[in-house]
Parts: structure tokens; sequence; C-alpha cells
């Protein structure tokens, strides 16, 4: 099974409309999302010319419409932003995690002993789950103590905790 959960800051849409995680109209995708897509209008529009209907204004019901229309890889190439998200196909079963190409919202994700996954764009949300220890990872420590970096590399500062990196 699978259990997506969020906690919000709600920014663009205050309403219920705009709570997650939120499923797509046609009930095939189930989106966990932080960021913002900065072009949601500009794809909003586009989308209800396309007869897509909203029920609030968040950008994440934008994204799922977009994903409906457009596939799950060109919808995300047409998004200007800072965003991380989780995405479940129903159809599919299939999760599939994303983030903006130049990594201003960072994806982490952790596996816990029991096989379990999870992800969250802080590693802070993982301090709550069965399992979890901070550990530092020395390799990391060491480099940045050296360098002053970090990046370029999916491991981070906590063992067994990676981030996706690339775009």
């Amino acid at each position: 099974g699978i259990a997506l959960g969020f906690r919000r800051l709600a920014i663009i849409d205050l309403s219920e409309h705009g709570a997650q995680p939120m499923t797509s109209h046609d009930d095939r995708y189930v989106i966990a999302y932080n960021g913002e897509v900065y072009n949601f209008p500009e794809m909003r529009a586009e989308l209800v010319d396309r007869c897509h209907e909203f029920n609030g204004h968040s950008d994440t019901e934008v994204i799922l419409a977009a994903i409906v229309e457009w596939g799950l890889e060109a919808a995300v190439g047409r998004f200007v932003g800072m965003f991380a998200f989780a995405l479940w196909d129903q159809k599919k079963r299939r999760l599939v995690c994303a983030r903006d190409r130049f990594g201003i919202k960072p994806l982490y994700y952790w596996i816990s002993p029991s096989g379990s996954f999870a992800f969250g764009s802080e590693i802070k949300q993982f301090t709550v789950l069965p399992g979890w220890k901070a550990v530092l990872n020395y390799s990391r420590a060491k480099d940045y103590l050296e360098t002053g970096t970090t990046d370029h590399t999916s491991e981070t500062m906590f063992q067994g905790v990676s981030q996706i990196i690339g775009g």
C-alpha cells in the first residue's frame, strides 16, 4: 500500500480546495507537493481553453490538470518554479517523485529498515518515523568541512537519507 501525507502551508489558495494530498479530476493521480509553479496562471488559462474545470485557485490543481492533459514529462517540462512532489498513478500503481530542474526545492528520501519509503522536502520530516535515527554521514561532513559544500551528490549529512539530484 501507499499513504501520502502533507502538512500544509497555504499561500496561494487558502480554501479547502487547495488541501493535499490532492486527486486529479479523473481520479487517476494523487499528489503531495511543496513549492510554487510560477507560470500556473498561464497554464490554467490554457487548460480552461482545453475544457478543464477547477474547484479552487491553487497551483497544485493546475499541476494535476497539466499532467492529465500533457502527460507527466511534458507537463513537468513546462513548469517554471521551485517544487518537489510525489505523484501516485493509481492506474499504473506507480509512485514518481520529482523536483524542479535547478533543485531549489530539494527532495529527500529514506528507506526504513522494514523497507518503507519516505520522502520530504526537509529532512526533519523523517524524525517522527519509526526506525529513523539522526546519524551523521561522516563522509559528507568531511567534504563539507574541506570544501564548504555537499553539492553534486545524492548523499546527505545523515546516513541513509539521500536526495534527488540532477535536472
